[in-house]
């Protein structure tokens, strides 16, 4: 299926965050992309976002100098509303120094799918100088959650029986991970920290606070899963980062815990200190929710 660019912002707004289902986006391949810099081929990565949505956007890994880029990339992306949303899909050149140029865009509005089934769509991605930007593949597929129990339909039918009998609730749901504080950290040349929460491929931060050894963030990060991450952990970072004045160092890692989500999922919310490997005394309290649809 081929589809001519659509501007985003022809799509209603949408105030609710509740999610519906999850779109998977697999970006396949893009081919013939705007070459801007004529003695040297782009560097193209993709960009993935949901309009009226407020989640982070997803990006492909950047394919070094080609003009015909393969990823086979998976992303999920939590729908709130399918009637209203279209997925915006960007191409850019990434640049080691300066802006991130735009080789070309187009959208695709959700309420065209059909649930369960993938569909794969060939793009053309226009610009603003309105040159043939070349064309890119993705591969869409829409999961709905059940309305009344909040379980993805697939996902409900797949749930194991060692799952149940375990008394473990099946489909999907909200990761929430609420970074609050940390005490005792240290940097060689510098504590200015933050804090970087790796879950399932996805990164997250939080910002920097300056010169302290027991900062305070209370900041709250959402995964989307499909399925209760019995079996997962969470790795969290703490880092220091120079300012600018302190640029000569680069960043010093302050610690980091691997946290299991096993008995996240079974009492619904924890929250305790934890020890920091790689640090003599430093401890981060954090809380961790599972949110079942």
């Amino acid at each position: 299926m081929s589809f001519q660019t659509t501007e985003s912002n022809s799509f209603p707004q949408w105030s609710s965050n509740s999610p519906v289902g999850i779109l998977t986006v697999t970006v396949v391949w893009a081919k013939n992309l705007l070459n801007n810099h004529h003695l040297c081929k782009p560097n193209p990565y993709v960009k993935l976002n949901l309009t009226n949505s407020l989640l982070i956007s997803k990006k492909t890994s950047v394919k070094k100098k080609n003009l015909n880029p393969e990823w086979n990339e998976v992303f999920k992306i939590a729908v709130t509303n399918l009637e209203a949303q279209a997925l915006q899909i960007d191409v850019f050149d990434w640049e080691q120094v300066g802006r991130h140029h735009n080789l070309g865009s187009n959208s695709v509005p959700l309420k065209g799918l059909t649930p369960n089934e993938p569909e794969i769509f060939t793009l053309d991605l226009l610009n603003e100088s309105q040159k043939d930007g070349g064309q890119i593949v993705v591969n869409l597929n829409y999961k709905p959650f059940k309305d009344s129990e909040g379980l993805p339909i697939a996902m409900a039918e797949e749930m194991s029986a060692c799952q149940k009998d375990r008394g473990l609730p099946g489909g999907g749901g909200l990761l929430v991970v609420i970074i609050h504080e940390a005490h005792g950290l240290e940097g060689r040349h510098h504590t200015n920290p933050y804090v970087d929460i790796i879950f399932n491929g996805e990164e997250r931060k939080t910002e920097v606070v300056k010169k302290t050894k027991d900062p305070k963030w209370d900041q709250e990060f959402e995964f989307l899963c499909e399925e209760p991450p019995i079996n997962d952990t969470i790795h969290v970072e703490v880092f220091s980062k120079p300012r600018a004045k302190e640029l000569i160092y680069c960043k010093e890692l302050l610690g980091y815990v691997d946290i299991s989500l096993g008995n996240v999922v079974k009492e619904k919310r924890i929250k305790e200190m934890h020890h920091l490997s790689d640090s003599k005394n430093g401890e981060i309290l954090i809380e961790i929710q599972w949110r079942a649809h």
